[in-house]
């Protein structure tokens, strides 16, 4: 039972902190003001309005009566004084037939009038109305053969001070809740970037203006995670400095091998030689493509149909296809995007004949999708593909000519844009990419 109803108040209450926060501060204040407008309403204003109504059909029977009386004269004095000091206004009606009544349900101060003077006149005896007029009460009495009509106002039977209390009840509730949107607002707002600020480090944008604010709680874990960038980008600094230099140092003794291997005389050892320089070559270019990745680049509003469009255009290849639409732009690093899909494109003219790409905005991503006429992958080899120096052995691989790092290029820039990229088997027999990322 309880567990059921957990659910229920899990879909319905508000998934965001600010107006969780916003309930528990105000839900108690508008109960508690409800409970206290109940209690007057029962407790004081019905009580109230009961009195003064018993008052006021207790005065109509005294008129009935001295008109029962049958002194014209002490009728005539009393209707006078009446009318001159309570406000009063009597008419006497001929005839014995009264409209059927109209009561309002849910207004106490029908409902206490017609009780009252029910107990007091009988059933078919009377007829009233509280709406006819807007600020009087019409009453009508029926005595022998004739019907007295009686007009007072409806402060008589109704206290005045119920839309006074009301409003104090009211303006203070709504000021209350006015001061914890304000409070809650700012409580809130260093949560907000906070989340924004992981968000933005998780997608490869490097935090070097994230200051802690908020509560004692709030900044602590403010800067615990400003401590945690911190360190894994020194990490990854550390990482691609490595690769580049390790890189850069071994071109040099390669370069002095190339030149001493050209003054060999034997021209077949120095050609088998010079292969496995070249290879160690396209090995170290691979390792330095791998560091760029990690290099830090600004993020910034980026136009992914441009980059498509600069990429057919340095290719200059007819079998590269490409169909896009405008307004492709998300937030990213336009160079690391590049480098992504070119080595999409790379691979898929090295493998197949024709590549065709195309662009476009879904709800709230933008899909990228590369399909190629090759030899395509098995699909139990799609997952380690991705993963650095791994290389296939049959059918096709972006690693056939290199050591292993062009899909963990291309997949670790995707991930660091907060995208994801899936493999499967294009419309051409070949392989297809499909890239989605973020706006």
């Amino acid at each position: 039972m309880f567990s059921g109803l957990n659910k229920y108040l899990k879909i319905i209450l508000p998934k965001r902190l600010f107006y969780r926060a916003l309930i528990i501060v105000a839900a108690p204040t508008i109960l508690l003001q409800i409970i206290v407008t109940v209690v007057f309403f029962d407790s004081i204003w019905i009580k109230a309005n009961k009195g003064m109504t018993r008052s006021l059909v207790g005065e109509i029977k005294t008129l009935v009566d001295l008109y029962k009386a049958g002194d014209k004269n002490q009728i005539d004095l009393i209707n006078k004084t009446y009318k001159e000091n309570f406000d009063y206004v009597i008419n006497f009606l001929d005839g014995d037939t009264l409209n059927d009544n109209f009561e309002r349900k849910f207004s106490p101060m029908d409902r206490s009038l017609r009780r009252e003077l029910k107990s007091t006149f009988g059933n078919n005896n009377y007829w009233f109305s509280t709406t006819n007029y807007t600020e009087t009460v019409e009453v009508k009495i029926k005595v022998d053969n004739k019907i007295i009509q009686f007009f007072f106002p409806k402060e008589k039977i109704a206290t005045s001070s119920v839309r006074l209390f009301i409003l104090w009840i009211t303006l203070p509730s709504i000021l209350l809740i006015l001061i914890a949107l304000l409070f809650l607002k700012n409580q809130t707002r260093p949560i907000i970037n906070l989340a924004k600020a992981a968000e933005r480090f998780g997608k490869g944008d490097y935090i070097n203006e994230f200051r802690p604010s908020g509560a004692l709680e709030i900044r602590k874990a403010g800067y615990e995670f400003d401590k945690m960038a911190k360190r894994i980008n020194r990490h990854l600094n550390q990482r691609s400095e490595m690769l580049s230099g390790i890189s850069h140092d071994l071109r040099t003794p390669l370069t002095r091998l190339k030149l001493q291997l050209a003054l060999l005389n034997q021209k077949d050892l120095s050609k088998k030689m010079s292969k496995d320089i070249d290879e160690m070559e396209k090995m170290l270019n691979d390792y330095l493509s791998f560091a760029k990745t990690q290099s830090q680049e600004e993020t910034t509003n980026v136009d992914v149909g441009k980059i498509l469009d600069n990429i057919e255009m340095e290719l200059k290849n007819s079998n590269f296809t490409l169909q896009t639409k405008n307004d492709l732009v998300i937030i990213g690093r336009a160079n690391s995007l590049k480098r992504c899909f070119l080595n999409i494109i790379q691979n898929g003219l090295v493998y197949g004949e024709k590549v065709h790409a195309s662009a476009e905005k879904t709800a709230n991503r933008l899909v990228i999708v590369f399909e190629d006429d090759g030899p395509g992958i098995p699909k139990d080899q799609y997952k380690n593909v991705f993963k650095p120096f791994y290389r296939l052995d049959k059918s096709r691989s972006l690693n056939k000519s290199g050591i292993g790092l062009g899909l963990a290029i291309v997949e670790d820039i995707i991930n660091s844009h907060g995208g994801n990229i899936q493999l499967s088997k294009s419309k051409y027999n070949g392989l297809k990419f499909k890239v989605t990322l973020p706006f």
